[in-house]
């Protein structure tokens, strides 16, 4: 056996050891919140998914990717720049600019890989990157790619945001989350708004799991804390969160759209998104503007749910978002409420590190607009007596 193998699986095992080693569980989807595992008798209530609104079972983006009348191939064919540039692409990024009310709009293949390109392209030799000490993976790993010093801040500490601005060489990028994914919680948008424009900042908010979800319209964060796009330059999106699909978009002033088109190597070099899945994106973005009802019963449930919480003494994270945490601390013991809470009929998935930070292990419950009344509290009952046996 090889030395590279056994330094692997050495690895692994203390993975294992910790708790923290990551399996695949295959799932189907029944509807819009129930899941099912092959073989099981019985499907799971679904409170681990992304899916705000219940728009990725929905009949219209299922028939904008069999039967959308503009698709004459699967794929795009090549990168953008080559020969992969289609009119829905382009269509697309107008209508998203038209929602988002800017000027310009980028399509990418994942919001991962947006956030990587992005801080890639922006941030060169000599200039700096400042983040949320709690910001999503892909803005970390973004900055570690790109040229420019990385500086962090405590989370949600805009004065520790300013300390580190100050001490930022060249051209200086702030960025945060916009809702961040594991707590729930949301950046100050206005405070950063402030300090970049004092700092001579370009600000950068990765909305994911805002967009859709939050503001009058479903413009996310920055709608409902009244930033335009002179306040927030970039904004970064995702189809994998209330839009039900996958992908991700950048939008902002035509000259960042510009300089995207010419140094993010992460769009130059990737081929364009397959033309089904832009019909469907381009489905799901009327969906979300015709269906407001959708995110005013995603509202009244995360209500419900929080209510009922603390009706039962269940503690969780303070969250006004689909995202409602219930921090546990250790992994062994997040893994336990899962697999009770998995008998029980529901599944709520344990989040454990380095996904979030040592000690924090937690169950990250997430409420969509298509649960009903009994699956919220039917999953409080459970959480509650599990608790009760398990922590």
């Amino acid at each position: 056996m090889s030395l590279w193998q056994d330094l692997l699986r050495q690895r692994l095992r203390q993975h294992r050891d910790q708790h923290l080693e990551r399996r695949l569980t295959a799932f189907d989807a029944v509807d819009a919140t129930r899941i099912r595992t092959p073989g099981a008798p019985q499907p799971l209530v679904n409170f681990s998914g992304n899916d705000y609104l219940g728009l990725r079972t929905h009949p219209a983006l299922l028939n904008a990717i069999t039967k959308a009348p503009e698709l004459t191939a699967a794929g795009a064919g090549a990168a953008r720049l080559i020969s992969g540039n289609h009119p829905l692409h382009e269509q697309l990024e107008q209508e998203l600019a038209g929602f988002f009310q800017r000027d310009a709009a980028l399509l990418f293949s994942t919001g991962y890989v947006a956030n990587l390109a992005v801080l890639q392209a922006l941030a060169g030799r000599g200039d700096a990157i400042v983040q949320d000490r709690l910001c999503h993976a892909s803005l970390i790993d973004g900055a570690r790619l790109a040229d420019g010093r990385l500086l962090r801040y405590r989370h949600l500490d805009v004065d520790h945001c300013a300390a580190q601005l100050n001490k930022a060489p060249g051209l200086r990028v702030l960025a945060s989350d916009g809702v961040f994914s594991m707590d729930g919680d949301q950046a100050p948008i206005r405070e950063l708004s402030a300090l970049a424009s004092q700092h001579d900042a370009l600000l950068l908010i990765d909305d994911a799991h805002g967009i859709g979800v939050l503001g009058n319209n479903g413009r996310g964060l920055l709608e409902q804390a009244g930033a335009t796009q002179t306040d927030v330059p970039v904004l970064i999106g995702t189809f994998g969160k209330a839009f039900g699909l996958a992908g991700a978009f950048v939008t902002g002033p035509d000259v960042l759209i510009d300089y995207l088109r010419n140094f993010a190597r992460g769009w130059i070099y990737s081929t364009a998104p397959p033309l089904p899945l832009v019909a469907a994106q381009r489905a799901a973005l009327r969906l979300l503007q015709a269906e407001p009802e959708r995110r005013q019963r995603l509202h009244a449930n995360i209500a419900e749910f929080k209510q009922a919480a603390l009706a039962a003494g269940i503690n969780l994270l303070p969250s006004d978002t689909p995202i409602q945490p219930l921090l546990i601390g250790n992994a062994s013991t997040a893994l336990r409420l899962q697999h009770h809470l998995q008998q029980q009929g529901f599944y709520v998935a344990a989040i454990r590190p380095p996904t979030v930070p040592a000690d924090t292990a937690r169950l990250r419950i997430t409420i969509s607009a298509e649960h009903h009344s009994s699956d919220i509290q039917g999953l409080i009952t459970s959480i509650a007596a599990a608790t009760r046996t398990t922590c």
